[in-house]
């Protein structure tokens, strides 16, 4: 046996046989006891208590759907829905208990209902429906993100204070995120080690034909697993919710993914029969780390996706070594003596961990360097040259003034933006901008930025609910009211015409849609035929034009909410682009501007984003310094034609 192997000879490997067996039988743990150690000996802000406590923020709401996709894992299933579950669950909470005026006990119990429906579902397609989990939570997916939009017109929804709470803090200093964390963990581990449908899930996972043989109800234990998975995906997007104040649809996206990450790093295997409640917070735990301590090390948007995922493969790798060296996990209802040994496991580990890092830290006492100031900038997204000219504007500027710029990418993730911003203010920066991904949902991590007293310049876009010193934008509603007089007046008054939307929800996508529309009012002989969305994104906006133009192939018009989405459909339009078809876009980037001087785009509304960066670093200096600076500061918009771009630069 593997573990008479390692016991073989106590005389030469009693102390090191028995760390090898420790590491080998806990990959996870030992994975996250390394990634501590050395994101607490690379930066000096990693190991403050506020950092910390970020962490756990930043990882609860993961860790509640790991918790939910736990279940479905272990019996040999997979869920691909809960991201979508959990922004539909929250969605329903915010418009019961706003729009629809109901007391927000029920509204709170109409979306918990409304997982578990989504869960019972799932279940029902595959047991009784004979479909593969893959297929069946892949439809629900986009189902659950269909409805979430669908209920909420695309825009955010306030969410009640009452369940606001939830995203706030306890005494002052324990977030209330973490607990709802530590219980649904509790909550877990009762189900899998203690009740009979855990161990159901364990025989399901393990050989389900001998399950059913053996008398076990396996259709209707899968109808609960995945009514269990939908329960804990709401309560994940409670919580999001509650982090960001308002239910966005867009929100979690991509999440199922981070939580079945999460369960594989804690041990678990997709095989099924194998995984624990503990090993899934560690999995999370690890994920949290890694995001939290790649921002404090200032390592580029870019980068950190491929670190996180080489470290996922590197931490699956060590449980597959573990697993080859006969190590396993215990079994599900395993003797107490097994228990207490793994709990001794966790205790010899953290104290390992506090005293490695204690002495680690003492490497930063004294040793930072307050003579360079340094600056924050969350960006929305990095996917998309509008946002990347704002980025080298603001890096030209910190340069000439001597800064030290840290730049992150929230990939239009509201979340993901709010942790960024979390870390900022753990770091003690001294200013941060921001561009949000939204107005309302930057609220709450903007409001503990003004608590440390860090000036907090908003750029392109505003905070709604807390104190921003300045706002450096162009008006987006201004842009799109010149959008539409360029297009009306170049269509001589009359015509047919279509838009193409930006990504649903955002604050950018609304004003400039609104500005459009005011605009438009003004020629009553111009007729919007078709509107859809095409989420900023060029292909986006080639495919979604392509099938426009087969239901409306006579259009005289088009105007985009960006240029990426306005060159995709001057390629949809091929030869008519610009000619019969006159196409206006938004923002003046680079190739929307050589699409101008072809003539193929008639206009684009400039922004001029390099001066949005430039203006916004020069006034988050000028707010660390105590000076007084403009609480709007307006960065002229243009319409640039064929006739004038020779002239502009952006």
């Amino acid at each position: 046996m593997a573990t008479d192997t390692l016991k073989s000879k106590p005389g030469a490997q009693g102390a090191t046989g028995g760390v090898r067996r420790l590491l080998l039988e806990n990959g996870a743990l030992t994975a996250l006891i390394v990634l501590v150690i050395a994101m607490s000996a690379l930066s000096g802000d990693f190991l403050t208590a506020d950092n910390l406590l970020n962490v756990g923020v930043q990882a609860a709401v993961t860790a509640i759907l790991a918790f939910g996709v736990t279940f479905v894992i272990v019996s040999a299933g997979i869920d691909l829905s809960v991201g979508s579950v959990a922004a539909l669950s929250a969605t329903v909470l915010a418009w019961s208990a706003t729009e629809a005026g109901m007391p927000v006990v029920l509204a709170v119990l109409l979306s918990v209902a409304t997982g578990i429906a989504c869960g019972l579902v799932n279940g029902f397609l595959i047991s009784y429906g004979k479909l593969p989990p893959f297929i069946a939570t892949l439809a629900m997916l986009s189902v659950g993100r269909g409805l979430s939009l669908v209920i909420s017109q695309g825009s955010p929804i306030a969410f009640p204070d009452s369940v606001s709470h939830l995203g706030d803090t306890l005494g002052g200093w324990l977030p209330v995120p973490v607990l709802v964390m530590i219980v649904m963990g509790l909550i877990t581990a009762f189900v899998l080690g203690r009740t009979y449908i855990g161990r159901s899930m364990y025989a399901i996972g393990g050989n389900e034909e001998a399950a059913r043989l053996s008398g076990l109800r396996v259709k209707r234990q899968k109808l609960a697993i995945y009514a269990f998975s939908g329960l804990f995906a709401a309560a994940a997007g409670i919580v999001l919710a509650s982090r960001l104040s308002s239910a966005q649809p867009q929100a979690a996206q991509g999440y199922e993914l981070d939580a079945i990450a999460a369960v594989v790093i804690g041990g678990a295997s997709l095989a099924g029969g194998t995984g624990k409640a503990s090993g899934t917070l560690i999995g999370a735990l690890i994920l949290a780390v890694l995001r939290n301590g790649l921002n404090l090390l200032s390592v580029s948007a870019f980068w950190q996706q491929v670190v996180i995922g080489v470290v996922i493969a590197l931490a699956v790798l060590l449980d597959t070594l573990r697993r080859k060296a006969g190590a396993t996990a215990p079994a599900a209802g395993a003797g107490g003596g097994g228990k207490g040994k793994q709990a001794l496991t966790y205790l010899i580990a953290a104290v390992v961990a506090v005293a490695v890092v204690g002495a680690t830290s003492l490497l930063h006492n004294g040793s930072s360097d307050g003579k360079t100031r340094k600056v924050g900038l969350s960006l929305s997204t990095l996917n998309n040259p509008f946002f990347v000219q704002i980025r080298d504007g603001a890096e030209e500027q910190a340069k000439k003034a001597g800064v030290d710029l840290t730049v992150t990418d929230a990939q239009n993730d509201a979340s993901q933006q709010a942790n960024q911003l979390q870390n900022f203010t753990s770091e003690g920066l001294s200013s941060i901008i921001v561009n949000p991904v939204d107005s309302d949902a930057a609220g709450p991590a903007v409001r503990g930025a003004n608590k440390d007293d860090i000036p907090v310049i908003a750029v392109d876009r505003g905070v709604n609910d807390a104190k921003a010193a300045a706002l450096v934008a162009s008006d987006n509603v201004e842009g799109g009211e010149l959008g539409a007089k360029a297009l009306a007046e170049k269509l001589g008054g009359e015509g047919t015409i279509v838009i193409l939307q930006g990504q649903a929800g955002t604050s950018a996508s609304r004003e400039r849609g609104a500005g459009f529309a005011a605009g438009l009012k003004e020629y009553p002989g111009i007729k919007v035929v078709a509107k859809q969305p095409a989420d900023f994104d060029r292909t986006k906006g080639l495919d979604v034009m392509t099938n426009l133009l087969q239901a409306h192939p006579d259009i005289d018009g088009v105007f985009a909410e960006n240029d990426e989405m306005a060159l995709g459909a001057i390629k949809a339009l091929g030869s008519k682009a610009g000619k019969s078809v006159q196409v206006v876009g938004f923002d003046g980037t680079p190739d929307g501007l050589k699409a101008v001087r072809e003539g193929t785009l008639f206009a684009s509304v400039a922004q001029q984003p390099k001066e949005l960066g430039r203006i916004a670093v020069q006034n988050a200096l000028r707010a660390a310094d105590g000076e007084k600076v403009d609480t709007m500061v307006k960065v002229p918009v243009k319409v640039v034609t064929k006739e004038n771009v020779a002239g502009f630069e952006g």
